[in-house]
């Protein structure tokens, strides 16, 4: 069964006045690599969600995000009392040395522009919230996971179609492949007689020579060899577990035996027939780079 690196998974939780929200993308990749975009207060559980992420979706470009949002918002923001005072006792001091006149009201504005006025308290990691956004996650991978599939449903509906295809034209080679060996003998025999009248040639040698340029060009090990390639890919797809680095070396070794057929056909109509498995077989290489 196929499964797509290509999918999207989305979950949402509950935890008291908090609404969790978490969503998975991915994209094709040779390895795992994952961005998590989580809020600063759950940096410290990043590399569990990694790993959680990694084992479950093994590898593909990989983006995490999550997002917490609280219906009645807990200010966490607070006036740095500390500093107010330093800089009022500061702005007093040097107003009284100039001999200015300044109003508290004044001195407040001054002070509330000027930094670090403002703390904001960090809050400790709740183990019972985190339960819930790991959950969600969780959920969310279940979400990206039946995507994956049915994209690889998807996939491997349309790899069957085309091996078949490379298949049915390596099946349309045959009647020229046959003719076309006679024809080359016929053609090399007659152009012996027509050039070398007047040599006296060993007909015995002249037989051998032709029988090793005949097989030079037979492909017969080529078709064998390329037909059993495409059982394998149909049998590697229907494997219980996604192989997309398998089905890539094996649609390479597909291309191998259609590049030798092509180049030792040396015949118009067989020449035609292999442009059309290689047709059929690069659109099998781009999709076959989703595959997980």
């Amino acid at each position: 069964m196929l499964k797509s690196m290509t999918g999207f998974g989305k979950a949402v939780n509950q935890f008291e006045n908090k609404k969790i929200t978490v969503e998975i993308k991915s994209l094709n990749s040779k390895q795992a690599d994952i961005i998590a975009k989580i809020p600063s207060l759950y940096k410290e559980k990043e590399m569990e969600l990694r790993n959680m992420l990694t084992k479950a979706l093994n590898r593909g470009k990989i983006e995490l995000s999550v997002w917490i949002d609280q219906n009645n918002l807990e200010k966490n923001i607070k006036l740095n009392k500390v500093v107010i005072k330093n800089y009022y006792q500061q702005l007093i001091e040097v107003t009284e040395s100039l001999n200015r006149n300044v109003d508290n009201e004044q001195i407040l504005e001054i002070i509330m522009r000027l930094p670090d006025v403002m703390k904001t308290e960090v809050k400790e990691l709740d183990e019972k919230e985190w339960l819930i956004i790991k959950q969600t996650v969780i959920d969310a991978i279940s979400e990206i996971e039946k995507f994956r599939a049915q994209e690889g449903n998807v996939l491997e509906l349309d790899f069957g179609q085309r091996i078949k295809q490379i298949q049915s034209l390596l099946v349309q080679i045959e009647p020229f492949a046959e003719s076309r060996i006679e024809k080359v003998k016929e053609r090399i025999k007659q152009n012996f007689k027509e050039n070398l009248k007047e040599v006296d040639a060993d007909n015995n040698r002249f037989e051998q020579e032709l029988i090793y340029y005949l097989e030079k060009l037979d492909i017969t090990e080529e078709k064998v060899r390329l037909s059993n390639h495409c059982s394998y890919f149909i049998e590697t797809m229907n494997e219980d577990d996604s192989q997309g680095k398998k089905l890539g070396f094996i649609a390479q070794e597909i291309g191998r035996e259609v590049n030798t057929i092509g180049s030792k056909a040396n015949h118009a109509d067989i020449q035609k027939i292999v442009v059309q498995m290689k047709d059929e077989l690069e659109k099998i290489k781009e999709q076959v780079l989703n595959v997980l």
